[in-house]
Parts: C-alpha cells; sequence; structure tokens
C-alpha cells in the first residue's frame, strides 16, 4: 500500500503543483487521470523520489519514503513522460547497462534478466537493434522493461500510451494489465479510456488537488441521472454553453452533441446519458471551474 499524507509542492516561483495531496493506493492498476497542468508529473517525481515535497508525508508499507529515499528506490520501477537513452546502443546493451547500475552484478544474472525482459515485452527480435530506430510504441516498451529490472512492487508510468497508434496502445495496455496484478502500479494519464480499460481504482487530480476518487464503475453509477445530452446546430453552441453547465461537445453526423451537467431534467429537449467514465471525468473537471460562492455574492 502506498499512502500519501497531505503532500503539498510548492516551486520557487510560487506555483502550488500539489495541494494537500492524500491518497492511499493499493496493489494493482491505480489511474491518476487529470487535464495537462494538473499536477501529475509533479506527483509521479514526487512518489519517485526525484523531488521532496514543500509538505507531508509518503510511506510504502513500512518505508518512510522522504526519510529514506533510496529504501525505496530499491523497490521502484518509472517510466517517466520523456525518457532519454543512447540511441545509438541497441536495446540488449542498454538493458544490460542499466541492470549494472540497477545493482545486478553476475554477468549470469544480467543475461537472464535482459533476455526475461525483452521477451516479456516482446523486443527480442529487435534485440540489437539501436533504439533511435525504435517506433514510439517500441520505445514506451523498452521504457516499460528497464522501469521492470530488479522485479520492483512500485511500478509509476506517466502519460505512456500519448501519442500511440492504436495496435500499439493496445500492445502496451495489456503488457501493463499483465504486470499489474501483484505490485502496486500507477498509471498516470489524461486519456480517460485508458483507466476505464485497465484500473480497477482511480482518482481525479485537477488544480493540484484530489477532485474525486473510487472505483470507476461505483463513480459512473454515482453520476447517473446527472448527464444530459441533446443535438444541436453548431452556430448555437455560444448560447448553450451560457445557459447550461456544458461538460463536452462532440460531432455527429454533422451536428454537435452536447453533455451538460445538471440535477433535474434541463428540459429543451434534452434526455439523460447513460454515460461512462469520460463524463464522469468531465464533469468533475466542470466542478473545479464553478466560481467560488463568495465571487458569486461579489
Amino acid at each position: 500500500m502506498l499512502d500519501l499524507t497531505n503532500v503539498t509542492h510548492v516551486y520557487p516561483n510560487g506555483t502550488r503543483a500539489l495541494d494537500d495531496v492524500t491518497l492511499s493506493i493499493p496493489k494493482g492498476m491505480f489511474g491518476l487521470l487529470g487535464p495537462n497542468g494538473a499536477g501529475k508529473s509533479t506527483l509521479m517525481r514526487t512518489i519517485a523520489t526525484l523531488q521532496t515535497p514543500t509538505s507531508g508525508g509518503i510511506r510504502f508499507g513500512d518505508i518512510d519514503v522522504i526519510a529514506n529515499p533510496e529504501a525505496l528506490r530499491r523497490r521502484l520501477g518509472y517510466l517517466p513522460q520523456d525518457f532519454g537513452v543512447y540511441p545509438r546502443v541497441s536495446a540488449y546493451d542498454m538493458l544490460e547497462h542499466m541492470c549494472v547500475l540497477k545493482g545486478i552484478a553476475t554477468a549470469a544474472e544480467r543475461k537472464a534478466t535482459v533476455e526475461t525482459l525483452l521477451n516479456q515485452t516482446n523486443l527480442w527480435n529487435v534485440r540489437k537493434k539501436a533504439i533511435a530506430g525504435f517506433s514510439g510504441g517500441m520505445r514506451q516498451r523498452f521504457g516499460i522493461a528497464q522501469a521492470l529490472i530488479g522485479n520492483p512492487d512500485l511500478i509509476i508510468v506517466d502519460e505512456p500510451t500519448a501519442g500511440l497508434d492504436p495496435e500499439e496502445r493496445n500492445r502496451f495496455l495489456n503488457l501493463l494489465a499483465e504486470i499489474g496484478e501483484n505490485v502496486v502500479v500507477i498509471l498516470s494519464t489524461h486519456i480517460v479510456e485508458d483507466v476505464a480499460d485497465l484500473c480497477p481504482n482511480m482518482a481525479v487530480l485537477a488544480g493540484g488537488r484530489i477532485q474525486l476518487q473510487g472505483a470507476p464503475l461505483d463513480l459512473i453509477e454515482k453520476a447517473r441521472g446527472t448527464v444530459w445530452g441533446k443535438a444541436i446546430p453548431r452556430d448555437q453552441l455560444e448560447a448553450y454553453a451560457q445557459s447550461h453547465e456544458l461538460i463536452s461537445t462532440r460531432l455527429f453526423a454533422g451536428r454537435t452533441i452536447i453533455h451538460v451537467l445538471s440535477e433535474g431534467d434541463p428540459g429543451d429537449g434534452f434526455a439523460t446519458v447513460d454515460g461512462g467514465l469520460e463524463d464522469v471525468y468531465f464533469a468533475t473537471l466542470a466542478k473545479t471551474r464553478r466560481p467560488a460562492p463568495a465571487a458569486i455574492a461579489a
């Protein structure tokens, strides 16, 4: 279990990237959803001990992460949003080098580890190819391979499927599902489908705060009856945005489909939407944009 208690991080320029974040993350896949700039990468770097929070506590099992970051690093696998490698080095040689850095001392152990990981990530056939020639999906699978060195029991992946084509995305998500059965895996993303497909537990981070958390199916059920939809001409979109709490729009057959948030029937031809996790997510973000009561009164 990974426990975060009142974690706050303020950068030197005054930006409050994390604001009193409290989370308990159990074994299995955990989705952290949020828009760009929500603080997701700051939170991932903080958990990964790459930066120390301004205040708050982090524990992983019996490890006090802030007091003893080295103890966590020995149990951590991390795939950041952007990671650098030596581009002209082959996948096999790069993984072997990383095994040395991870403390795998003997050549036999390194050979067994590298070969297992290359097969697990379906990279064996390109093991001698320079990483510079890898596709985006191959690079991400290599990133997971290096994150799995040493059999970590906490794995963090930050925006892993951004930019992947559908086939590579499915391959990568299947790989994550396989490794996420017996360890804690945090999937940080702005792609709702990734969380819906993989994660039995999730949270929404926006403005540096946890806005919502729970099981996706439970959150979808709680939102039932609050999301309404209607097809409108595109030139009426601005008017509806002014008169309703608009949470999403999409085009279908030349018309604009809008979803709005309302506790009761808004009338005007709207119908209830059997929404999915995307509607839950957009509704949560819409609530964070509501003006504070004091601002309304003023």
